[in-house]
């Protein structure tokens, strides 16, 4: 899957010449964290709540209400955005998203392309996908197995759904220890019972069974 398919196109937007107040009001009536900063369509930085409230006079400031709202009203979004932000390209796929998300400690990265903003992608859409790709919310049955972890085993696993007339819907392999992989199928079948009859006397052993009805 790629960043494109998941992105939230046309995302809120502040530009550098734009204050604080500005940013603040698009954060809360939004309901965000981040906002990109765009000016003449390219991406610039990237402003977020912390950046607001590192600048932001504390409670214990003898400043006036209205001297702390004069100063925050001339304090630009280009003197606190976090400039050169990470990107990430509509083309990439979510596996190199979340590696950028990872390695950098970040949750956000701006989607670019042609030097343009296109999109924005989070942790929380990343893991949507993850949920989707698995399957974990569709009706049918998730069956982890455990088998050898040697040439013909995934084939074995996927054609016995097929030699029972189950339909897969969701293949994962993860890697186990002392020789063994566990292979996660997602199937729309609930009746499974010969099914796991025949992949347990292939030698393969169900280590866990879960149905959404």
């Amino acid at each position: 899957m790629f960043v494109k398919n998941k992105m939230t196109s046309n995302p809120f937007t502040i530009s550098p010449a734009q204050t604080i107040p500005d940013a603040q009001e698009i954060i809360k009536n939004h309901g965000i964290k981040r906002l990109p900063v765009v000016e003449n369509g390219k991406l610039v930085g990237v402003v977020s709540r912390g950046d607001i409230v590192k600048v932001s006079p504390s409670k214990a400031t003898a400043l006036s209400m209205g001297e702390i709202t004069y100063l925050l009203a001339k304090t630009k979004i280009s003197s606190i955005m976090a400039k050169n932000p990470v990107t990430v390209s509509p083309n990439a796929l979510l596996e190199e998203a979340a590696l950028l998300m990872r390695d950098n400690d970040i949750g956000f990265l701006p989607v670019v392309e042609n030097d343009k903003l296109v999109g924005i992608i989070t942790e929380g859409d990343i893991f949507d996908s993850f949920i989707e790709l698995l399957g974990f919310r569709e009706p049918g049955t998730r069956m982890t197995i455990e088998v050898e972890d040697a040439p013909g085993m995934l084939s074995m696993i996927t054609s016995t759904f097929a030699k029972f007339n189950a339909n897969i819907t969701h293949v994962a392999v993860y890697s186990s220890a002392f020789g063994k992989s566990n292979v996660v199928i997602g199937t729309n079948s609930l009746n499974t019972g010969d099914i796991e009859k025949y992949i347990d006397q292939q030698g393969c052993r169900i280590i866990y069974k879960l149905q959404n009805k």
